[in-house]
């Protein structure tokens, strides 16, 4: 009695909890701020917050990739773990590029974002990070906020403690002299830090761990926000021209994010990839554009029960050679085949085979399927491993 007492108690708590929670990951998810690209798993102002509080580049990177921070949530090879995010330097002058990559494949390479630290003829250091275009968008650049509020002297105050210094209301360079990142990298002992990370080859501390849903991991970092200001149509601009210009001459695109991003395979990410395909893709139950399933298959295509052209079965004889001859029909209700019966019409392949084509169940190919696949290449409704 007692357990039966108790479980009744966790089932009505459980059911309790389920609306709140159900608010939180909808209100995060209908943020206007989502920009419905791939770089909704990675918050660049989480990103950029996390920067500035570093000491060293290497804490920088390790702390962006550890479970515990939060931060990163980006899978582009859509393995449903998360990608280890490496931070490439380049330095010429008084200008640093940081940028952050993720080898997608043994071959490719895709930029994340890219952080720019200038420091110009009068010693005022600039920070800004611009997210790769493939991810964000053209021209999402995100800055810090000037941490001293904007206030304007009054010339009739005539009380005994009047300000001093005039803080302009506006500016459009942030001095970043006093984050940790920017006097290390400005220091005498600073040295140039050049990942030795590969793809399958990673450090120690990084385990990889499951994408959470892009809702709750916004709701998560939106904090961040309040520090900085930026995204797409404001007044914010690249401060040091030149060094995001180089930049962009060596920048790493992968095409394997270019097709998903084509195919809208990245807004599985979203919700639960098992409920809700990715665009161009299909469920278990409803199989991919252009393929079919066992019920329903492709037209032009035959099987055991409806001959090709020009051969015969026991049900249909060739002609002249049936006591009951007819044109497209059978003898039995069984084998009768019809041009609009879905229903016992095959698929334009058998239920599993091993080849590169289409099938409405399984293959171990390089083509489309309904359901999940263990080969290379394809694209299907389900998982992939």
């Amino acid at each position: 009695m007692k357990n039966s007492l108790l479980l009744i108690l966790l089932l009505i708590t459980n059911l309790l909890c389920l609306p709140a929670f159900s608010q939180t990951d909808s209100q995060a998810t209908n943020d206007s701020t989502l920009l419905g690209l791939p770089g909704d798993n990675l918050d660049l102002y989480a990103v950029l917050d996390l920067f500035q509080k570093s000491k060293t580049i290497e804490d920088f990177e390790k702390s962006l990739n550890e479970e515990k921070s939060g931060i990163n949530n980006l899978d582009l090879n859509l393995d449903k773990k998360v990608d280890f995010i490496k931070v490439v330097t380049k330095q010429k002058d008084k200008d640093f590029t940081f940028i952050l990559q993720v080898d997608v494949t043994e071959k490719e390479t895709q930029d994340v974002a890219v952080i720019l630290v200038s420091k110009d003829k009068n010693d005022i250091v600039t920070m800004q990070i611009v997210g790769d275009k493939d991810l964000y968008g053209k021209d999402y650049v995100i800055e810090p906020k000037p941490t001293t509020p904007a206030v304007t002297p009054n010339p009739g105050y005539s009380g005994t403690d009047p300000v001093t210094v005039a803080v302009p209301a506006s500016t459009s360079v942030v001095v970043v002299q006093s984050a940790p990142i920017v006097q290390y990298v400005y220091s005498p002992v600073y040295v140039p830090y050049y990942p030795p990370y590969y793809y399958s080859y990673y450090p120690p501390y990084y385990a990889a761990f499951t994408v959470m849903a892009v809702g709750i991991y916004h709701h998560n970092n939106y904090y961040h926000h309040g520090g900085y200001y930026g995204g797409y149509g404001n007044t914010v601009v690249i401060h040091n021209n030149n060094n995001y210009n180089n930049y962009n001459n060596s920048r790493n695109s992968s095409n394997t994010v270019n097709h998903n991003n084509a195919n809208g395979n990245y807004k599985g990410n979203r919700g639960s990839a098992s409920t809700r395909p990715s665009n161009g893709t299909s469920a278990s139950t409803r199989p991919a554009t252009g393929a079919s399933n066992s019920t329903k298959p492709s037209a032009g295509t035959s099987a055991a029960t409806r001959p090709s052209s020009g051969t015969s079965t026991l049900a249909k004889p060739s002609n002249g050679a049936s006591t009951r001859p007819s044109s497209g029909a059978s003898a039995s209700p069984s084998t009768r085949q019809s041009s609009s019966n879905a229903n016992s019409r095959p698929s334009s392949s058998s239920n599993s085979y091993n080849g590169g084509g289409r099938s409405g169940s399984s293959y171990s190919g390089g083509g489309r399927s309904s359901g999940g696949y263990s080969g290379g290449g394809g694209r299907g409704g389900g998982g992939r491993r």
